[in-house]
């Protein structure tokens, strides 16, 4: 299972209902960091994410608002004697940025610089990066589970393969059970993985529409409503409805909307996911500590 925890849903600077940008996902014992905002990390002790499982950061983009966290979380795990490795990736700048911030070299600390094609793989999954539309370099994420090969319950019942039979048709792709030879295509069929994409700081973009195509679960930033429309335009952020055309496009399965500037309050809200829900049903306008399970 697949754990999702906003831990950071606003914009530019923090308010007392939202932190400033990152998700953490969490897949079995470690956790990876989609930004890294001012307060992570006191945010992830108030919603039980371990800060000493994070094995990556990914950074979308050097804005302050998904940067200023970094230090603080590099310097208590320093604190913790903290020996394994911590790899930070992010666009071109990164390094530079980084050590102006963090001060000096940490030892378990490895920062790369990437673009788009860089892949991490992750047992039978991976992460991918990809390009998309904001006024500095910025990158999207997406996380792509391999497809997989199930056993059909009825058919093994049905044809006698228990036990050990499972084993040798994984291994040599075929088994005899009474006198019979069984391949693994008759007693099998074949599973999509799950597909979670992060979209950074974006205008509406088809890069993001392309690279979101059938996934599982999206997080796109939806900074403002469409009567800021130029607002975003001229910043190169999405509104609530941009987001909600490009999963309506992707044919994604659910939408959550982050990145929300801090001119909407509570009393905003139920406007605020009306006007996504126009176009995209299955839309969730995070707040702090929403959690999404796969």
């Amino acid at each position: 299972m697949l754990r999702f925890v906003v831990l950071g849903s606003g914009a530019a600077v923090p308010s007392p209902e939202r932190n400033l940008c990152s998700i953490a996902m969490k897949i079995e014992g470690d956790v990876y960091l989609i930004d890294c905002g001012e307060s992570t990390q006191r945010q992830m002790m108030k919603l039980g994410i371990s800060y000493g499982k994070v094995r990556m950061i990914m950074i979308t983009h050097l804005h302050g608002d998904h940067i200023y966290g970094i230090p603080g979380l590099v310097y208590t795990l320093k604190l913790g004697e903290r020996k394994e490795p911590l790899l930070i990736v992010g666009p071109k700048g990164t390094e530079e940025r980084l050590m102006q911030l963090i001060g000096k070299k940490i030892d378990f600390v490895q920062i790369k610089e990437i673009d788009e094609g860089w892949s991490f793989p992750i047992d039978e999954a991976k992460f991918v990066a990809f390009p998309v539309e904001h006024k500095v370099p910025t990158l999207g994420y997406a996380y792509v589970e391999e497809e997989k090969r199930r056993f059909d319950k009825e058919k093994c019942e049905e044809l006698g393969i228990k036990g050990r039979a499972f084993k040798t048709l994984e291994t040599k792709g075929e088994v005899e059970v009474k006198g019979k030879k069984i391949k693994i295509e008759d007693v099998t069929y074949k599973k999509e993985g799950k597909k979670v994409v992060f979209s950074g700081d974006t205008r509406y973009s088809k890069r993001v529409v392309s690279a979101a195509e059938g996934a599982d679960l999206l997080f796109h930033e939806a900074t403002f409503m469409e009567d800021m429309k130029e607002k975003a335009e001229e910043d190169m952020h999405s509104t609530v409805s941009d987001a909600a055309r490009v999963a309506k496009e992707a044919g994604v399965k659910q939408l959550v909307v982050y990145h929300i500037s801090n001119r909407y309050m509570r009393k905003d809200m139920e406007a605020f996911e009306k006007e996504g829900k126009k176009i995209f049903e299955n839309l969730t306008v995070a707040k702090d500590g929403t959690e999404i399970l796969l």
